[in-house]
């Protein structure tokens, strides 16, 4: 008899109401990969994306997507040594590549687990393993900050950047943030040296301001937009964009070629190596989980809403999924 599991299907590309729950075939594993009993998730830009039809020639349907998963091991191929059953993990699943997180249980090449963190919950891990790969990537692999560089972090209350924040500091960087002003006192508590309110302040204008005219060494853009173009006016000579932001619309970037400056794009390659560099962090108390609010698997639909309009009802940090449990938790309207 086929074991089965409760997921979240995806059977249409459109809006919140495009997901189903369903019981549906665990699958076999094979001799490299792990079984995962899920405790929770969470909701990225990439999951409203590809629920939208962003990405449908990606994506066959009916699909569960997701791409955030802590849990516990409950099998194990028969070449996996490194885990034993029982070990809580966490990593995200292949972009693009097999079934996704949003499900009760999940089965993973064993190359893109790592441990949990021992300090935090299954949630706050869920909310971690997308983000904090990308953040690494970003930060260490492409801009590759150094100790006393000054970094431009857009959007520094979202979900990828209050771990941009944290880590930065943790390199030992001056971090500048953008953020409403109902956001400072928060992206201040997560290390951001000095915040711009994007609604009343051009953050051009500020960062020159703040920086005496140096200008930044590293900016990370996470909002799109016009920032690849206007994000150079605000470089130090030969500094560093990193965009994490699929742009369809053509910019000019003459003002980089002025500063000499180098653009990095990324999409996100998960690797253990990644998570664990980012849980010796998170065990040393210099990174913490931010989340903003949690829902159970059933309320995918208002999940993917609530972190697509999160800026209008004061969402800061993540939209997590308690799969295990029946947690709620809101954005505080305040």
């Amino acid at each position: 008899m086929t074991d089965m599991m409760k997921a979240i299907v995806l059977e249409k590309f459109g809006s919140y109401d495009a997901f189903r729950l369903r019981d549906v075939p665990v699958g076999a594993v094979g001799p490299r990969q792990v079984r995962v009993r899920v405790h929770a998730t969470a909701i990225n830009p990439l999951d409203y994306q590809i629920r939208r039809g962003d990405y449908a020639g990606y994506v066959p349907l009916p699909a569960i997507i997701g791409h955030d998963v802590s849990g516990v091991i409950e099998e194990r191929g028969s070449h996996v040594t490194e885990f034993e059953l029982g070990d809580e993990v966490y990593y995200t699943p292949k972009i693009f590549g097999g079934a996704g997180s949003y499900a009760e249980q999940h089965i993973a090449d064993v190359e893109l687990v790592a441990r949990k963190p021992a300090n935090i919950s299954h949630v706050e891990a869920a909310s971690l393993t997308l983000v904090g790969g990308t953040v690494w990537e970003a930060l260490v692999g492409r801009a590759r900050l150094e100790v006393q560089e000054t970094i431009l972090i857009h959007g520094g209350a979202g979900g990828v950047g209050s771990v941009a924040i944290q880590l930065a500091k943790a390199i030992g960087a001056r971090v500048i943030t953008t953020a409403r002003g109902s956001q400072r006192d928060f992206v201040r508590a997560l290390g951001a040296d000095e915040v711009i309110d994007y609604v009343e302040e051009d953050y051009v204008e500020a960062v020159a301001e703040l920086t005496k005219g140096r200008g930044v060494n590293v900016v990370l853009d996470t909002i799109g937009g016009d920032a690849l173009s206007r994000s150079p006016l605000t470089l130090a000579d030969a500094g560093r964009v990193v965009s994490i932001v699929d742009i369809a619309v053509p910019q000019n970037l003459i003002e980089a070629w002025g500063r000499n400056a180098s653009y990095h794009f990324v999409f996100t390659r998960q690797n253990r190596g990644k998570l664990d560099a980012l849980t010796n962090l998170v065990e040393r108390g210099l990174i913490r989980p931010v989340i903003g609010a949690v829902l159970p698997l059933a309320r995918i639909g208002e999940a993917h809403e609530l972190l697509e309009n999160g800026r209008a009802r004061g969402l800061r940090g993540k939209v997590a999924i308690d799969v295990s449990g029946g947690t709620v938790k809101l954005p505080d309207p305040s």
